[in-house]
């Protein structure tokens, strides 16, 4: 240390060489990272150069039970948070399948996707208060939001609620402040104006850091940003002392000093008020560019790139130790030297156990094939494959599994050990590899939905016969009452009890924190639901009608559907999803777009109740589980009536158990929903001219059929059809997959399989629109009256002539 005194206590001197210290060794991993791609020896690269200093502020407030909901530049926040070694984050860009070397992802992600395991091996929640918290990175750069808001919200909840104090293994005191980071460009983006609109609303303790470079990718922030800064943008949000809002702070991102005194004080703002921080980190810089995949000398202008270099926040920081803090530039050498050492060694550590891992496959084969071309007639092949495999530069597991499989089809009609044992070690690779990239898309705890014990509704003559709202209403109740955790949220769900009442009366009941009233605000009322059931909540978030799902179908697949995925079983939120379709008049209150959510939401279960004690059924299943799921309720059966069970809040309906509403011998129809009624009255009328249906309700979508009842349907009629209310190549698609090529029905058919559905556009206004948009008795009638006619027309004349 220089012989001029210092101004800064030692310890306080040893904390900001350590900080800067960090910072370097951060600098020094991206840098490394990207020649390791160009290098070949990763796909991509996208890193947090320029951002160091911000996030090292940023870690220095964020206390054990805080959640960050993040993107990708974070790597040094998480390194000093302790949540993310440098190996760790080198074996995430090589894709290390192992665990333990990339606990984020299990190389299920590119790089910059961080989170930590809050899930313990048996998917159970750890004590949440105990850790520090990163929920898991997605890539769409503003898809954090919503679940941001969610993890703020939950801290609301768990102050406010006094039944809720007991759950200190989520939450102290509702004490912890959920972190938010965005990019600048990003802040263009719908979900974050939504989600920063809903904080301000709610008031809750939500920091989000605005990480602003000037630029998104090629473009500069005056064609993203009104006035070109955020923060400008949204002064209209400063709270004052007469209204409610949000603080907002700016701070340079080179200025060390600035940003620690400014994370002190949004800390204690957002910790202490519960009020909502934006700060905003402005005059960063990028210097290695977006990612791998440009050059920011493209698009940046000289003055701008020597602009940068200057405002390094590394170089900054160097200048301020040196001449504010009295340190000796030789002490800051000496530290530099050792951070980027240690970098390399942590670059080499990583790269060696990805090789290790992989080469023990590439072994067993190498081996394998050397035996196998000493006795095959195909020797000469096999050497060839054992060789290319052997001078292979970086193989990888699909190189050994490309030379075994082609080593098989030399094979193919020899019989000796070697050749065994290939498929022996064919079959093994691919359960490894299903559990390395395809396991964990739902959970496989204890508390699994497919895991739920089945408790049937029990009836007496005393069971009342009430409207279809009714049952949910008792359902809801006796949910609420059960259990302090569950609450339920939507857009006039709480004053009124949703539009069809099946909330009616429980907001007075049970409270405004259990149920509550939101603003029209799809994307992040999801998002709400998923930051509360990260945190242990078990949230319903209603979506008012089917149709606008579609508002919230990124937050739904992105971050959602495969949370357990991605995380490869680290993290859960078991959300339930209410909304309601089918049947009714109009082009946006008559949703069945249901193969849309098929093919995007794989990873949430979808349920298809036909009724309103069906639906109860389905509602007590999923929250006494630990899986997401969307429950679609029948539009038109609110006011049927129903009897209601006596055990209306223990018996559940098991999900994948289609359920037979009419035995029959000539037709297996399938559907599910309000289909149901149209069917059976449609089957009512078939039976009186002599032909008899098999009316099946499938009840779930995902998962469907589970134990395959509907092939054993087919075997008995030989006939199949699906009916629903999509549109065609939707949801009936889906089904006739699972029966034809899942179960093999196939083999059991006289007729070929065909579906019922709607038609391509969405329905028209009133009964008429309804009627001649989606499938009534008639049309139903006269598919299945054709099929048989084909079969037998002397029993069944054509009903329109030849």
């Amino acid at each position: 240390m220089k012989e001029a005194k210092t101004k800064f206590s030692q310890a306080k001197v040893k904390d900001i060489l350590s900080d800067y210290r960090l910072a370097v060794e951060s600098r020094e991993a991206s840098i490394i990272g990207r020649k390791e791609v160009f290098m070949g020896k990763a796909k991509f690269g996208i890193f947090g150069d320029g951002k160091e200093v911000a996030q090292i502020a940023m870690a220095k407030v964020f206390r054990n039970g805080d959640f960050r909901s993040g993107y990708y530049r974070d790597q040094t926040f998480m390194f000093a948070i302790g949540e993310l070694t440098v190996q760790q984050f080198f074996a995430q860009l090589y894709a290390h399948t192992d665990l333990d070397a990339d606990p984020s992802t299990a190389g299920r992600l590119m790089t910059g996707h961080f989170g930590t395991r809050t899930l313990d091996a048996d998917g159970k929640f750890k004590n949440l208060s105990e850790i520090k918290n990163s929920s898991a990175d997605i890539s769409p750069t503003a898809g954090q939001m919503p679940r941001l808001l969610g993890l703020a919200y939950a801290s609301k909840l768990y102050r406010n609620n006094p039944a809720l104090k007991e759950y200190t293994n989520f939450s102290i005191n509702g004490n912890e402040i959920a972190f938010g980071t965005i990019g600048n460009a990003s802040t263009s983006e719908g979900m974050f104006f939504e989600a920063i609109n809903a904080a301000g609303v709610l008031q809750v303790p939500m920091l989000t850091s605005i990480w602003d470079d000037g630029y998104g990718i090629s473009v500069p922030a005056e064609y993203h940003t009104t006035k070109g800064s955020i923060s400008k943008a949204l002064a209209g949000l400063q709270r004052t002392k007469h209204e409610k809002g949000f603080e907002i702070i700016t701070a340079k991102g080179w200025d060390y000093q600035e940003l620690t005194e400014a994370y002190q004080r949004a800390e204690k703002i957002c910790r202490e008020e519960h009020v909502p921080v934006l700060l905003h980190v402005e005059e960063l810089t990028q210097p290695q560019g977006h990612s791998t995949s440009g050059s920011h000398e493209r698009y940046k202008s000289k003055e701008r790139l020597a602009w940068e270099v200057e405002h390094d926040c590394i170089r900054k920081m160097r200048e301020w130790i040196i001449n504010e803090v009295m340190v000796l530039p030789e002490e800051i050498d000496a530290i530099e030297k050792e951070a980027k050492q240690s970098a390399k060694q942590a670059k080499d550590r990583a790269w060696k156990a990805f090789m290790e891992d992989v080469k023990k496959d590439q072994s067993i084969v190498t081996d394998i094939l050397e035996r196998a071309e000493a006795i095959s007639q195909h020797g000469e092949e096999l050497n060839k494959l054992r060789t290319e495999l052997n001078t292979a530069i970086n193989a990888t597991r699909l190189d050994t599994m490309k030379a075994a499989k082609k080593a098989l089809r030399y094979l193919r009609e020899e019989d000796h050990a070697p050749r065994q044992e290939l498929i022996e070690w064919l079959r093994a690779a691919d359960e490894d590899n299903f559990n390395r990239y395809s396991s964990h898309l739902y959970s496989g705890s204890a508390e699994a939905a497919l895991k739920a014990e089945v408790v049937p509704a029990q009836y007496s003559d005393n069971s009342p016969i009430v409207d279809g709202r009714e049952v949910l209403q008792a359902c809801f109740d006796a949910a609420l009452t059960r259990n302090p955790l569950v609450l339920a949220f939507g857009e006039d769900v709480g004053k009124i009890g949703d539009v069809n009442q099946g909330f009616a009366g429980l907001q007075a009941k049970h409270g405004e924190l259990r149920v509550t009233d939101t603003g029209i605000r799809e994307c992040t009322i999801i998002g709400q639901g998923i930051g509360a059931a990260l945190r242990g909540l078990r949230p319903i978030a209603e979506m008012q009608y089917l149709d606008y799902l579609i508002y919230a179908l990124p937050t739904l697949s992105d971050d959602l559907a495969c949370l357990q995925y991605r995380t490869k079983g680290g993290q859960k939120a078991p959300l339930v999803v209410r909304t309601r379709g089918h049947r009714l008049e109009g082009v946006w209150h008559a949703g069945s777009q249901m193969g849309m959510m098929l093919q995007s939401l794989r990873g949430i279960y979808i349920i298809t109740p036909r009724n309103m004690t069906q639906a109860a059924g389905f509602y007590n299943t999923m929250l006494k589980s630990d899986d997401p799921a969307i429950i679609v309720e029948c539009l038109n059966g609110y006011r049927l009536k129903e009897r209601i069970p006596d055990n209306i809040g223990e018996f559940n309906v098991p999900l994948g158990v289609p359920e037979v509403l009419k035995e029959g011998s000539d037709v297996t129809i399938v559907t599910y929903g309000s289909m149901c009624r149209v069917v059976m009255e449609a089957a009512e009328d078939l039976e009186q001219v002599g032909i008899y249906c098999e009316v099946i309700d499938a009840q779930t979508l995902l998962p469907f059929d589970v134990h395959h009842r509907i092939v054993e349907s087919v075997k008995k009629t030989n006939r199949l059809i699906f009916a629903d209310e999509d549109v065609p190549g939707g949801a009936t698609s889906f089904m006739m997959q699972q029966v034809l090529e899942e179960q093999d029905a196939y083999k059991y058919l006289d007729s070929k399989a065909i579906t019922i559905t709607a038609k391509e556009h969405r329905p028209a206004y009133a009964s008429d629109g309804d009627y001649f948009t989606k499938p009534n008795p008639e049309d139903v009638f006269e598919t299945v009256y054709a099929m048989v006619s084909e079969a037998d027309p002397d029993r069944f004349p054509s009903l329109y002539g030849r």
